[in-house]
């Protein structure tokens, strides 16, 4: 098996359709859309759609529209619009002028209808919301027609015209879709075209009382911007024949859109429901759409992930038409493999435990240099403070350490990153027996921390200076829902209160000059990023994701096996 260091972008079909296509000549430009509905934010499920749609009209030098599904006005806001847009821009995708909305096309939607009740496809239907699921049938017995089904086609093109009107009140009649009420297909039953609702709209104010059904809107949406391939998750499959049905019940001019699916992105304990986080955010549980425990795209990025992660990572999962689930490992090692690139080292104490240099010079301060990141050249250096007094992470200390504890014990000695080799002479503790100090000698031919013709020493800590470290906060994340919570009760229920522990840490003066936004690795502790809650007396940092690499390891033992 290949490890991830060498994987390759995984299986396209998508990609291999619209290749036979353009070879058989059926399309000279290729043109894909992407059509979320703006009743909440973009999440993770929403990047692999993102990608592939606009990274398809990219491969093929065709477009990409980006079409808002503004068909529920009871839903959607304009915060959720402009959200999205922000998000597919910092995800680096751009529509150029090919911004549209499906209210837009809502007279060419209306005239369509009215094509296809005088073709004798459509009808008003009158029967309550109860008596249309019952005469819809199940999945093992055919439905039955609507005593509604045969009016004629001026009573359907009256009540219509009546509907739009605002004459008739909520769930008296929808308009639907003539087909069969046996067709083993669900969804060909005799669908809902349009229904009443009376709500004003964001784009056209209270000029409608109908509104259109997603099933609908979509294909003839797709025809009139001329999409070449309409890309859908999985779901849709079964909607498919509809589609096709409603473009050759209008003859629509060839060639005519196509629908294709592609199975959804699945991670195990991700909650991408907008109704559920939209729960989360009205009890306060979180602090909003943009709260780094979400798997928005908003929360991502203030966690601190990359798109340049995000879009790696829908890259290597592939496109295929078979659901799967995809380790949350996987995308961690996505964001880990590209902070390690682009990330300045820091670093920062935890959980600090004081250390007195006793043979340096109480008065005596100087600047050590210090790499910004090994992994890039061209990153440079920057100046470290140091003086008599630092702080190093208590658990890099044990009094009765066992034989491979590299780190500092009594009479051991170990490297202060950047800084010089000291050894532990005492430890001080308090009246519980606890220790609060170490007292330690140096070597003065050690300094930058790299000395060849001294001591083997295979311990190296990390360190800030006590008398020029920063007090930060740091925000730790973890599950959004407690592993043990009963499935059956509700989201707000089921919420993790650890799934935010906020910490205190002391951290380089480096650090403090950062801005939100500004990635980090911090030394033997993990990946972290500049929270826009940030003041500049407390700088407050997102642990983005840990040094540990659990699908890297999986990947290899593997490999070995």
């Amino acid at each position: 098996m290949s490890t991830p260091e060498n994987e390759i972008a995984a299986p396209n079909f998508v990609y291999d359709i619209i290749d036979a296509d353009l070879a058989a000549g059926k399309h000279k430009e290729i043109v894909t859309r992407f059509p979320p509905e703006p009743s909440g934010y973009a999440h993770l499920g929403h990047v692999k759609a993102i990608t592939l749609n606009f990274g398809a009209a990219k491969k093929y030098n065709g477009r990409c529209h980006l079409r808002f599904d503004d068909t529920n006005p009871a839903k959607e806001e304009p915060e959720y619009v402009e959200a999205m847009k922000r998000d597919i821009h910092w995800l680096g995708y751009d529509w150029q002028d090919h911004l549209y909305f499906a209210s837009d096309y809502f007279p060419q939607l209306y005239d369509a209808a009215v094509t296809l009740i005088k073709k004798g496809k459509a009808y008003v239907d009158s029967l309550n919301a109860e008596e249309i699921r019952e005469y819809r049938g199940t999945l093992t017995e055919p439905g039955k027609n609507s005593p509604y089904r045969e009016r004629s086609v001026e009573e359907n093109l009256q009540l219509l015209e009546e509907m739009k009107n605002g004459d008739h009140e909520e769930g008296s009649h929808i308009l639907r879709a003539k087909i069969d009420m046996t067709s083993p297909n669900m969804n060909m039953r005799d669908p809902a075209i349009y229904r009443i609702r009376k709500v004003a709209h964001g784009r056209t104010g209270t000029e409608w009382s109908i509104y259109p059904m997603y099933d609908f809107a979509h294909c003839v949406s797709d025809a009139i911007e001329n999409i070449t391939h309409s890309l859908c998750s999985l779901e849709f499959e079964d909607h498919r024949p509809l589609y096709d049905w409603f473009l050759e019940e209008l003859d629509w001019p060839k060639p005519r859109p196509h629908q294709y699916e592609f199975a959804r992105l699945n991670l195990p304990g991700t909650v991408t429901s907008k109704r559920h986080l939209r729960s989360l955010i009205e009890a306060e549980k979180i602090s909003g759409w943009d709260d780094p425990r979400l798997p928005t795209i908003s929360g991502l990025r203030r966690r601190g992930i990359t798109p340049a992660a995000l879009k790696t990572f829908s890259e290597r999962i592939g496109v295929s038409k078979r659901n799967s689930e995809v380790e949350p490992a996987f995308l961690d090692f996505c964001v880990r493999e590209d902070l390690n690139k682009v990330a300045e080292r820091r670093m920062a104490v935890l959980d600090p435990l004081k250390l007195v240099i006793t043979t340096y010079p109480e008065d005596q301060e100087e600047m050590l240099p210090a790499e910004n990141n090994p992994e890039n050249s061209e990153s440079g250096e920057r100046e470290m403070p140091f003086c008599n007094t630092v702080y190093i992470e208590r658990d890099d200390f044990m009094e009765d350490a066992p034989k491979k504890f590299f780190r500092l014990s009594p009479g051991k000695t170990v490297r202060l990153k950047h800084a010089y080799y000291v050894t532990c002479d005492e430890v001080i503790k308090n009246d519980a027996g606890e220790v609060v100090e170490l007292r330690c000698s140096h070597d003065p031919a050690s300094r930058g921390g790299w000395y060849p013709e001294g001591p083997k020493v295979k311990g190296t800590l990390h360190w800030v200076s006590a008398r020029h470290c920063k007090t930060a906060e740091i925000r730790t994340y973890s599950d959004l829902l407690s592993p043990d919570s009963d499935p059956e009760a509700s989201y707000v229920e089921r919420f993790n209160p650890n799934s935010l522990v906020v910490s205190e840490a002391l951290i380089e003066p480096a650090l403090a000059e950062a801005q939100p936004g500004d990635h980090f690795q911090f030394l033997r502790k993990g990946y972290y990023t500049m929270d826009p809650d940030s003041t500049a007396d407390k700088p407050v940092f997102n642990l983005t994701v840990g040094l540990v690499d659990s699908w890297a390891k999986k990947m290899k033992n593997q490999a070995q096996k």
